[in-house]
Parts: C-alpha cells; sequence; structure tokens
C-alpha cells in the first residue's frame, strides 16, 4: 500500500447536469479530486441513532439533507427540528407506511442514503438502494441469514454501487492509537485479539413506550424506541447478535479481507436468566407482569472463537442482558506486546506490556501515556471536529469518511465484503450454537481477492 491514498488513478469525475461522481466509479479512483457539490443525502429510518447522523450532517456545508423517511411522526418532526436549528431548510418526508421510503429512492436529487433502521429491514433497504444506485452508509447489525449477505455482495457485484458499513468503533480514539502501534511493529507478529458487545441493554431492551431508556418493563407494540423491535431479537434467537463493534477494530488490525481472512467459528451460549430478572424487579413490572412469563432464547453471555487463515484466533463476548459496567474487553496481543482496555475508551482504561521495551518487569503499565503519544493522525488532524460527537467523537470519523469518500470518489475503508464477513458472524453462531457449539465454515465473501486486497483503513490522516 502507498503511504498516501491521495494518489489516486485519474477517471472522468464528473457526470452529466453538474451531479456528483456516478455512484459506482467510487471504486475507480480519481486523482486528487475533490468534489465543489454538495452531497445530496436522504435518510432512510430517523429514529434515535438516525438523528444523531442528521446533527452530525446538518452541521456540514458540502451535504445537502435532502428527505427523510419514516412512519414515525414523532422521530420526523425531531429530526426537522434539528435541520431548523442549523440553519438548513426542511426535508421532504416519506411517512407513508413502512414501504415509503421506495419513493425516497426514486429522487433523481439524491447521491447517497444513511440507513439506521431496525436490523431486519437492512437487508431489503440496502438492496434497493443500491439498485436505484444510491450510494450507501449503513448502520451496524448482524445478519438475519447467511444468505443475506451474499445479497449484499452479489448487488454490489452487479450494480457496482459502493456500501459503507459504520461501524464506529474502529474509529475510537485509544483503538486507533492501538491500530498505529500495530502498523508500526511494536507488537510484533499479531497472535490473539478479543473484543465484543459488553454493555447492559436492560433499560434499551424495556422502556414505558413513551421514553426510551430505563423506564419500564415493555417491549415490542407496547415498547418505544429499540424496544419495539430490538428487543424481540432475544426472544427468538441465540446467538452473537451484534458482533461489529467487538469485531471491526480486531479485524482491521488483523487485516482480515485484505491479505487475511477469517476462516471458522465456534460459538456457546450461557442459560438465559437476565432479562426475566429485570422485568420481574422492575417498579413497573413484577412476577405478575405479562412479560415475565415470556421466554427469553437468547442467553446472557455468548462467546464465539474465531480462527483466521494466517492463524490468529478472535475471542467476541456478547454480554448486554446482564447488570454490569460498560467495556467491550478488547485485547490485542502480538509476540511483543499485548493490550488490555478495561472502561469506555478513555486513555488512562487500559493496560499495556511490550516486554522488550519495558525490560522483562512483567509489570503492565498504564495505557494513558502511550495511548497520547501514538495518537493516530487522524485524531491529532479532526480532534477539535470530533470534540461532541456521538459516542466520545467516533461518530464524526464515521460520517466525514463517508462523505469525504464520495467527494472525493475513492474507495470506503469499510466495504461489502467487510459488511458481508462481519454480518455473518451472527447467523453463523446461531448455527453453531443450535448444533452443541459445532465448528462452522466462514465463507469466503471475497471469493479469494483477499489475497491481493491492501490495507486502506487508518493508513492517513484523512479516512
Amino acid at each position: 500500500m502507498d503511504n498516501s491514498r491521495r494518489d489516486f488513478i485519474k477517471t472522468t469525475a464528473l457526470a452529466s447536469f453538474g451531479a456528483l461522481v456516478l455512484p459506482h466509479s467510487l471504486f475507480a479512483y480519481s486523482k486528487g479530486f475533490v468534489s465543489d457539490k454538495k452531497v445530496r443525502v436522504g435518510f432512510i429510518g430517523v429514529g434515535l441513532r438516525g438523528q444523531e447522523h442528521v446533527k452530525l450532517l446538518a452541521k456540514r456545508d458540502d451535504v445537502e439533507i435532502v428527505a427523510f423517511a419514516d412512519p414515525s411522526p414523532i422521530m420526523l418532526s425531531a429530526s426537522q427540528k434539528i435541520l431548523k436549528s442549523n440553519g438548513k431548510p426542511e426535508a421532504r418526508e416519506f411517512s407513508n407506511g413502512e414501504y415509503d421510503y421506495r419513493n425516497l429512492l426514486k429522487l433523481g436529487n439524491i447521491d447517497a442514503v444513511v440507513i439506521a433502521t431496525p436490523w431486519e429491514w437492512h437487508l431489503t433497504q440496502g438492496v434497493e438502494a443500491m439498485k436505484a444506485k444510491k450510494i450507501v452508509g449503513m448502520e451496524v447489525s448482524g445478519a438475519i441469514k447467511l444468505d443475506d449477505c451474499w445479497e449484499f455482495v452479489k448487488t454490489y457485484e452487479e450494480t457496482k454501487v459502493p456500501i459503507f458499513m459504520m461501524e464506529n468503533v474502529c474509529y475510537r480514539r485509544d483503538i486507533m492509537a492501538i491500530l498505529n502501534m500495530v502498523r508500526k511493529g511494536m507488537f510484533g507478529e499479531l497472535v490473539h485479539g478479543r473484543g465484543g458487545y459488553q454493555h447492559d441493554l436492560r433499560g434499551v431492551l424495556f422502556n414505558d413506550g413513551v421514553t426510551p431508556y430505563n423506564s419500564g418493563a415493555e417491549f415490542g407494540e407496547k415498547g418505544f424506541s429499540e424496544a419495539k423491535w430490538r428487543t424481540e431479537h432475544y426472544v427468538k434467537r441465540n446467538g452473537e447478535l451484534y458482533p461489529t463493534h467487538g469485531l471491526g477494530p480486531v479485524s482491521v488490525m488483523m487485516d482480515i479481507n485484505r491479505g487475511n481472512r477469517l476462516t471458522r467459528l465456534s460459538s456457546f451460549s450461557s442459560k438465559s436468566l437476565g432479562l426475566h430478572q429485570y422485568i420481574v424487579e422492575h417498579p413497573k413490572g413484577g412476577a405478575n407482569h405479562p412479560n415475565a412469563k415470556v421466554k427469553f432464547n437468547q442467553g446472557d453471555i455468548v462467546t464465539t472463537q474465531i480462527a483466521c487463515a494466517n492463524g490468529e484466533t478472535i475471542l467476541l463476548t456478547h454480554d448486554t442482558s446482564l447488570q454490569r459496567p460498560y467495556d467491550l474487553g478488547f485485547r490485542v496481543q502480538g509476540t511483543d506486546g499485548i493490550w488490555q482496555d478495561f472502561g469506555s475508551g478513555g486513555a488512562d482504561q487500559g493496560h499495556i506490556y511490550f516486554e522488550k521495551i519495558m525490560n522483562h518487569t512483567h509489570k503492565w503499565d498504564n495505557t494513558e501515556k502511550w495511548i497520547k503519544d501514538y495518537d493516530h493522525p487522524m485524531w491529532k488532524k479532526f480532534e477539535s471536529k470530533a470534540t461532541g460527537a456521538g459516542h466520545g467523537g467516533m461518530d464524526f470519523f464515521v460520517m466525514n469518511t463517508f462523505i469525504e469518500c464520495i467527494k472525493r470518489n475513492i474507495e470506503f475503508p469499510m466495504d461489502v465484503y467487510d459488511l458481508a464477513t462481519w454480518y455473518a458472524i451472527t447467523p453463523l453462531s446461531e448455527k453453531s450454537i443450535a448444533k452443541g457449539g459445532q465448528v462452522v465454515e466462514i465463507p469466503d465473501f471475497t471469493k479469494g481477492q483477499w489475497k491481493n486486497r491492501k490495507p486502506i483503513f487508518g493508513m492517513t490522516d484523512e479516512f
């Protein structure tokens, strides 16, 4: 990989009538081209997560927010207020039921869409957007079925319309500093990585149907926001439901799909107790509450072991149904160093050890000095702009990457093959658990291209 992604092959940059580069030409590259046109964006799903993205794009002068599609008047109203507060014109609304987003996709004045909808809609909406020649920014989840992952890849390869998986944890400041150290060779050759989604979501999965967090014991039709749809997955499924937060950063460090690949996995699930207990003990729940009779299939702790083509192993943990502090449980271990986090991403919330540098002391050092000394160039450059953005600034980098790659006509750092691979962990883990932890193969969605594809995430100070 060249030191700079800015030295791109020259190509014809603009289509006729002053529109942006055609979506499929994002992979054709262009030498130093930055469009002076605004990126025209539509939103499919403007719930609480979608609104965070609206806030970020409404602050940009190089973006025009054209339309919102969402069946909820409450969410649409809140999103319009965000535009108004930023001095932006009102967006066109598509609110006539769950499928009115299809009319948004027919608009000729939209270059890209951001999809932030319940997980079960990702495939349908993503594929339809790509077929409508709209570049896609997709919120993360796991696939409902393995075939869904192949469908994403097939659609991209047929349409050449790119899709960007918006995994924000890859941009967490401490993780990017560790990535910087990995690429400088400080960890030696990587051997093992860990990560997960270790986040008490009980107050998200249940509420009072009016406010979103920690307010009741309802879900489904009586729930609000994520409790309306997400909890149902815990009733019906049992697997690694949310793999990308833990897998994404480790995959980037191990060059997955770019010189390495995931080959097979085995998953195990614990018993399910946490959600039932939460309902029974909640002041608005109790032993006689109807939801106390619901059987949750999802185990409280799901662990997934993954093998890689180059010999590394990865361990993922899904832990969202029990009381616990937030901690994604990262660990990066190589022949010359090891790092473990124990918090929410602060510079001082981790342990680190380099045997040779620390003269064989066999004592952990706090990460604060190391994270600051090896701060990634992207964070150094954009710290002031990232300050105040969602999730400790990570969300800024996600949306900035999405928009800048479109403007500059360059490849997304997390593409359809990453989406398919990371999403696939969910249905494969379900299959493994159902078969008593049986090892299952992870498909090669790149069809052998992983051997020649080069790493591009975080290779410069831009994106």
